[in-house]
């Protein structure tokens, strides 16, 4: 398993790219299902908060739900015109917010251990020699 380290700028680099690849071929191969496209959300989410750079640990639950809404580009039902396209949007947004709150929940959560770990780690390796 490789063990990158992603900047903040970079996470957010690969959570859009990863979203609209897995969001166009969903499109493509599986008919829009949202299903799915919720279900490859997840794994996203947890390899955002994995990989990232413990000093860019805060970005993660901003990043992923951009991230999710771009994908869902592709896969959300079109409607005619760019204000149909957007309505869809909104309402697959709203339809699939289970998955948007519990993919960001799971890296938040990640990223919350990370941090806490770090700073016991900061704090033991500062305390003195008893």
């Amino acid at each position: 398993m490789p063990n990158p380290r992603l900047t903040g700028l970079g996470c957010g680099l690969f959570c859009g790219t990863a979203m609209l690849v897995l969001g166009c071929l969903d499109a493509l191969l599986l008919g829009s299902s949202l299903l799915v496209y919720g279900l490859l959300f997840l794994p996203v989410c947890v390899l955002a908060a994995v990989w990232v750079r413990a000093a860019d640990l805060v970005t993660v639950p901003v990043v992923v739900p951009i991230a999710f809404a771009l994908g869902l580009v592709p896969v959300a039902p079109s409607g005619d015109g760019l204000s149909g396209r957007a309505v869809a949007l909104f309402t697959a947004l709203a339809t699939q917010a289970g998955w948007l709150y519990g993919g960001t929940l799971v890296a938040g959560s990640i990223v919350t251990v990370r941090k806490v770990r770090r700073m016991r780690r900061r704090v033991a390796r500062n305390r003195p020699p008893a």
